[in-house]
């Protein structure tokens, strides 16, 4: 893959957007364990450049991948070859992302206020940051930007801070931390303006916020999420450099001192999930490092990513149970019945490593490991019709349902102070 990845990065350096063309996502269902090892060797073919959105692990799960056109022909050969079941999931990558394009060119509007502002289309770093200055601007009495660090291409890493009150214990959230899945910024966009809207209408919001701060960083790697918009879709890492590799960026879900280095992350800079020369190596990981230990109070911290429909809490990097893990398990169970109440959306829920895979390097099992006892990771929609690539019309529902699900979390957390 290293070979093609360089290529792949010379040919957007010269002409600049990459494209995907007669790309095609598989849906692939192993039967078995033999299966599951047939397709781990067919993702270590790094001339075929798969891009696999959902890794072969164990058979309980589907593995999606994405396969350039040119290794089409191979990829269906072994398949067949090796009778494992596959479907096609996305008859054509870039047929989607033209489709998205031309949605946001449709709605690209320089909105006023939050009020004008539309939250049924994606939005480039400018906007986002844009909406950040505005809900700030329009609630200065509860509304605040703390920049917590800067990104390696030295943009701010902007945290919104709702607060009624000096010295509360904070309960944080971010989404974005992976470039590509955009429906999380989207998000993060939308439970912002829930926050003001509802402050003082929702008495449960409003109690929460009259004893809690939440922060809220929308745009968590900014440097991938700008080059999701200019040159790669597909981006998923930061966007440093790492030195002796032509391969750039690192997997900042795998950059935590929690497990650091283990299974579930890899050693090479070319991979997708690469976890970094050390732990919190990615300054956009170590702003919240630092953010969280200066604070000293958080009581809820919540990472949230696409695609899948989970709701997760520590570990995924060991199979020891976490010491809560009765409690968590009762507060995700609430979770998701709260989020299917309202379009009869269906997650699955436990500990990443019983629930999805073994993944070392982990946000939360760093945060739970500081005593931030209500740690949690959701994959929203959806369950891999779109993956990564999930159509406009149904961010404001993602959102909705999300915002139900993690109001539970929050009175929880309130109404259990520990």
């Amino acid at each position: 893959m290293k070979a093609l990845l360089v290529l792949t990065a010379l040919f957007v350096a010269v002409f600049g957007k990459r494209t995907f063309e007669g790309d095609q996502v598989l849906q692939i269902t192993a039967k078995n364990e033999a299966q599951i090892s047939l397709l781990k060797e067919l993702s270590e073919q790094e001339h075929l450049g798969l891009d696999f959105w959902r890794e072969p692990i164990h058979q309980s799960l589907p593995v999606d991948v994405r396969v350039p056109f040119n290794s089409l022909q191979a990829v269906r050969a072994f398949l067949r070859y090796n009778k494992i079941h596959y479907n096609v999931m996305i008859k054509d990558v870039q047929d989607l992302m033209d489709a998205e394009q031309r949605q946001m060119v449709k709605y690209r509007t320089f909105a006023k206020s939050t009020d004008d502002f539309i939250y049924t289309t994606y939005h480039d770093l400018n906007t986002i940051n844009s909406f950040i200055d505005m809900i700030v601007a329009e609630n200065p009495n509860m509304v605040s930007k703390i920049v917590i660090g800067q990104s390696y291409e030295n943009r701010p890493l902007n945290v919104l801070k709702f607060s009624t009150g000096a010295s509360r214990p904070g309960i944080w959230i971010d989404t974005g931390i992976h470039s590509r899945e955009w429906v999380t910024l989207a998000s993060g966009i939308w439970f912002a303006k829930k926050i003001v809207t509802d402050y003082g209408r929702d008495p449960i919001l409003t109690d929460i916020l009259n004893n809690y701060d939440i922060f809220l960083e929308i745009a968590t790697n900014p440097d991938g999420y700008e080059y999701t918009h200019t040159r790669d879709r597909m981006w998923r890492k930061t966007r440093k450099p790492n030195p002796g590799s032509s391969c750039v960026g690192v997997d900042p879900n795998r950059n935590w001192d929690a497990g650091f280095g283990g299974a579930g992350s890899s050693s090479s800079p070319c991979s997708e999930t690469y976890r970094g020369p050390s732990a919190h190596s990615e300054s956009e990981v170590k702003a919240i490092v630092d953010f969280v230990k200066s604070h000293g109070n958080i009581k809820a911290f919540v990472s949230i990513h696409s695609y899948s429909q989970m709701l997760l809490y520590p570990y995924g990097y060991t199979s020891t149970p976490a010491k809560d893990q009765a409690e968590l398990h009762e507060v995700v169970t609430k979770a998701v019945s709260a989020l299917q109440s309202l379009y009869n959306t269906r997650y699955r829920y436990g500990s990443i490593i019983t629930t999805i895979y073994q993944a070392s390097g982990g946000t939360i099992d760093w945060t739970y490991n500081q005593g931030i006892k209500h740690s949690y990771t959701f994959e929203l929609r959806d369950t891999g019709f779109y993956g990564f690539l999930l159509p406009a019309e149904q961010i404001v529902p993602t959102a909705e349902e999300t915002w139900l699900a993690l109001m539970a979390i929050m009175e929880h957390t309130k109404n259990n102070p520990y």
